[in-house]
Parts: C-alpha cells; structure tokens; sequence
C-alpha cells in the first residue's frame, strides 16, 4: 500500500519512517529538491517538484496512491488546499498533521493578518527591516521599504529558486542572507547586529521551525518583530502523533 507523504518540514522523516515500519511504502513529496532528511528506511522514497491539484491526481493515479498524508509547513495553505482536494478527487484518505503554533501576543509582538499589512506595519518604524519569511510573497516588503526609505535583510534557502527570486525582486546581494535554519538565538543576534535591525518580519513556524529563537534574539537586542499571521484553514488536524497516523492508516 502506496502512502503518499506531502512534506518539506524537518518532521518529513520521522513521519516517514514511522509508517515504513509499519509495512507502508512511502512517497515522499517535496516542493523543491533542497536536502532533506526524509528517512533512510528501503519503504521510502522521494520525488521533488511542485504540484497542483491535477498534478497531485496525476500522481495518486500514476503511483496507485491509497492514502494522502499532509504535513506541509503551516503556512503552505495553498499546498495543502491542493492535496485536500486531489485527495477527495480520487475518493481516497486524507490525513493532516499541522505543527503547532507557539506564539501568543505581547508587547513586543505585532500581528499583521497578510504579508501585504506586515510589510506596511515593518517599515512604518523607519528602520532597518529583517525578512525572515522566506523568498515569496517578496513584492510587499521591497515595494514598502523603498516607500519608506528603510533597509531590507532578507534570509532565505541557499537555494538557486530563493536567490533568483531576490534578484527578480531586485534586493541587492548585500542584503541577500543564505542559510538554512533552523537558526539557533546566536545565529539571529548576529544578524540583528550586524545590519542595526530594528524591526524583524517572522511567521510563527512553530518550536521545530526556530521562531522562540528568533524571538529571544529579537529581545536581547531590542528589536521590534512583526508575526504574519497563519492562514485559515477550516479542516481540522487528523492527527498528531506518528503512532495515531500508523492507526488510522491501518484501520483503511
């Protein structure tokens, strides 16, 4: 039994090799070829690229899929939309699994609803900005920061899809921070300091994804940060345990 396994986050592997001991072959789907753990176990294997919803029933046809497993990065609400629906197209199982939040609101803490508001609210303190969102959804923050006059860092994947993205978007290189995190409070308060930040642009990744890192940086080094808020997703996680998915899956 073929399990489809929609991934990309540092939990993919333990997912992974939770269901291949269990006696399931695992597809391991990601968005993008960046290295990842994914498992070692031989049940397991992996295909890069991005999908829609017709490439997603492309594949579960193609692969005889029984069963979706989704356990993008909480704010990939497009992606997992897209599997939700696939999986219903073909009338099988879908599963989810979202990594919790962490974050609750306090004085250092601004919530913006969208990238477009956070972009505004980030460079109305008329300081330097550090985006640590990623390489898309670019165009708010450049467009801001050159109204406001301020200057902004960006830290993306050392990734040729994340770079050629801030060349497009036009950020100098000087401005361009590669890596991949999570990134430890050092690591951040390097940043910070480096570049005089005063405002940094964060998502709240949950603990695996380095947010209270980011967090606790920002706080030694009096910086301001400007949480984007998850996006609304109305179905509700199925489970949140590798043993409960293997359960589910078995009773199929």
């Amino acid at each position: 039994m073929m399990i489809l396994l929609i991934g990309g986050t540092s939990e993919t592997a333990s997912f992974a090799e939770a269901l291949a001991v269990a006696g399931f072959d695992v597809l391991v789907s990601t968005a993008t070829d960046v290295a990842l753990e994914v498992g070692r176990h031989p049940r397991i294997f992996r295909r890069c690229g991005r999908l829609d919803q017709a490439g997603l029933v492309r594949l579960i046809t193609e692969k005889d899929i029984r069963a979706v497993v989704d356990i993008v990065h909480p704010y990939a609400g497009m992606a997992r939309l897209h599997a939700r629906m696939a999986a219903a197209e073909r009338h099988i199982p879908y599963l989810s699994w979202v990594r919790p939040a962490v974050l609750l609101p306090e004085e250092s803490l601004f919530f913006a609803p969208n990238h477009l508001e956070a972009a505004q609210l980030a460079c109305s303190f008329q300081a330097t900005v550090f985006l640590t969102t990623g390489s898309r959804n670019l165009e708010p923050y450049v467009a801001e920061a050159a109204r406001a006059g301020v200057r902004l860092v960006i830290r993306v994947l050392s990734h040729r899809e994340s770079r050629a993205a801030c060349h497009a978007a036009r950020i100098p290189d000087d401005n361009i921070i590669t890596g991949r995190g999570p990134f430890t409070v050092a690591d951040n308060l390097a940043v910070l300091r480096r570049f005089d930040v005063g405002v940094m642009v964060t998502k709240d990744s949950g603990a695996a994804g380095g947010v209270l890192d980011k967090l606790a940086a920002a706080k030694t080094a009096g910086c301001k940060v400007v949480v984007v808020a998850r996006p609304e997703d109305t179905a509700a996680p199925s489970f949140t345990t590798a043993a409960e998915l293997v359960t589910a899956l078995s009773a199929q």
